[in-house]
């Protein structure tokens, strides 16, 4: 701003003095656009109007200032190609010197005070926190947020993920907690809330409009780009942001709600109700409004989540990255899955036939230890079977020894799978004369069969086979290995014995 005795001084040096703009700026030490600015008072206060010469945006000018009018937030280079398209011969940078000086200015929006009869209304929205470690991986943080309208009394509570299931179940609590279901719920167009919009016209998600039909509330989603009114929902996530969730430790998502339930009883519903004048607290302003609010329902609205599962080749089911065991016998058969918060269940119609703790940690396997010793006996029997054909197939002498166990009436399986355990060690045509020993003498058992084994490999001076030692997991039990030839690595080692014998 140029001061009044500055302003004279100019001009009395430029008119009186005639002295230059460049003069006179280098000796007061001022802007040329300063002097210019002195010496323009003339020009405007002048009887004489100076012509402006014509610019190839004249014809357009009209056309801008008409379109700016519609839409004033468009930007000069859209205007400057909506006019190169019209005909415009000049550049851009015309059109954004005009279009600086015909925009029309901006005006901060008013908006009226949002006032809520008692049990009129509630907002719902979700709040981000971050992320939090769970086992091995990391989950977002999510919390799931109502607060009434009137005595803007509130619900919270933390999820590790924004599922629809998470969303209608923080509702069904909400409702719970706070004592009854406001009769409307604004909602920010959520895709759990609304699955397209044209205007007015709006198509409601199907699950929501089941829980508003069990609960008798309407929805009512704002309109676009308009979340202020939601704007109770928004200061109360950042109220729990600042207040609760800053600087808080806890060991896990259930002592987190924990604590929230505390604060919210002992802080947040402690605190003098915003925008009233007689002093009361939110906890109060809650039971007045109480009776306001519709009576809840004599059940419980389903949350669990609800879907079709099929095993593949392995009797597990995945389900929220982790997989789940079932019985064997239902591998690849059309079941269902019903997880809550805590339990994931699997049914075959109507029957039960698995149930799990829920885990939130990624990539993990819960087992049911019947699932696994039902399906080891399953593979023990198929074994047997599989060791009889095998005994019959290496040993002429197997089917004669197997009929003696018959009657003697031992058990054939028993006595079956160490017979292969010995198959394995000291190989068939030592087992076949072991075979045919123990029935000349009678001692028709494997123990027996192990014994003449024994003396035959210490008649030869061989050192004893040692068994393998395997663990109490029942599928490494279960697990067979296919033993591969060693005639290759002889071959090698033969090789090498000719290559030491060479004369060199």
């Amino acid at each position: 701003m140029i001061s009044p005795e500055l302003t004279a001084r100019i001009r009395r040096l430029h008119f009186a003095e005639h002295w230059t703009v460049g003069t006179i700026a280098a000796q007061l030490d001022v802007h040329h656009d300063t002097v210019r600015r002195a010496l323009a008072l003339e020009r405007v206060s002048g009887a004489g109007v100076q012509s402006v010469r014509a610019t190839l945006l004249d014809p357009y000018k009209h056309f801008l200032q008409a379109t700016l009018e519609a839409h004033p937030r468009l930007t000069a280079s859209r205007l400057f190609h909506m006019v190169k398209a019209r005909g415009y011969p000049g550049g851009p940078l015309q059109v954004r010197r005009y279009v600086r000086t015909v925009r029309p200015e901006s005006r901060a929006e008013a908006f009226l005070r949002r006032t809520t009869l008692p049990g009129e209304e509630a907002q719902v929205d979700w709040g981000h926190f971050g992320k939090v470690a769970v086992g091995g991986t990391k989950r977002t943080l999510c919390c799931f947020v109502l607060v009434l309208g009137h005595s803007r009394a509130m619900y919270a509570r933390f999820f590790l993920d924004m599922t629809l299931e998470s969303f209608l179940r923080g509702h069904v609590l909400a409702f719970e907690a706070l004592g009854g279901v406001p009769r409307a719920l604004l909602y920010d167009n959520l895709k759990s809330v609304v699955l397209e919009r044209s205007g007015d016209a709006i198509r409601f998600h199907p699950r929501l409009l089941e829980l508003a039909g069990h609960y008798h509330f309407a929805p009512k989603p704002c309109a676009p780009y308009r979340g202020n009114e939601k704007g109770k929902v928004e200061r109360t996530i950042r109220y729990l942001r600042d207040s609760f969730f800053a600087a808080r430790a806890f060991s896990g998502p259930e002592d987190l709600n924990a604590q929230l339930a505390g604060w919210i009883r002992d802080v947040a519903h402690a605190r003098r109700q915003p925008g009233d004048a007689s002093g009361r607290t939110v906890a109060q302003a809650l039971e007045d409004e109480r009776p306001r609010l519709l009576a809840l329902p004599a059940h419980r609205f389903p949350t669990d989540v609800v879907r079709p599962v099929a095993s593949g080749k392995t009797p597990y089911v995945r389900f929220d990255g982790n997989d789940y065991s079932i019985p064997h016998t239902l591998v690849r058969l059309p079941l269902t899955l019903i997880a809550s918060e805590q339990r994931v269940r699997l049914l075959d119609g109507a029957l039960e036939v698995a149930s799990h703790a829920r885990t939130y940690d990624k990539g993990r396997t819960v087992e049911a230890p019947a699932h696994l010793r039902a399906l080891a006996a399953d593979k023990a029997r198929a074994h047997e079977l599989r060791g009889r054909d095998l005994l019959r197939a290496c040993c002429d002498n197997a089917d004669a020894f197997l009929a003696a166990l018959v009657q003697r009436d031992a058990s054939v399986a028993h006595h079956c799978a160490q017979l292969v355990r010995l198959l394995e060690r000291h190989g068939a045509r030592e087992l076949n004369a072991a075979l045919a020993e123990a029935l000349s003498k009678g001692a028709v058992g494997a123990p027996s069969v192990a014994h003449l084994l024994d003396q035959r490999a210490r008649g030869r001076h061989q050192p004893p086979a040692l068994p393998a030692v395997l663990s109490d997991d029942p599928r490494i039990r279960a697990s067979r290995v296919t033993p591969h030839s060693l005639t290759d690595y002889d071959k090698l080692l033969s090789k090498d014995s000719s290559d030491d014998d060479a004369p060199r």
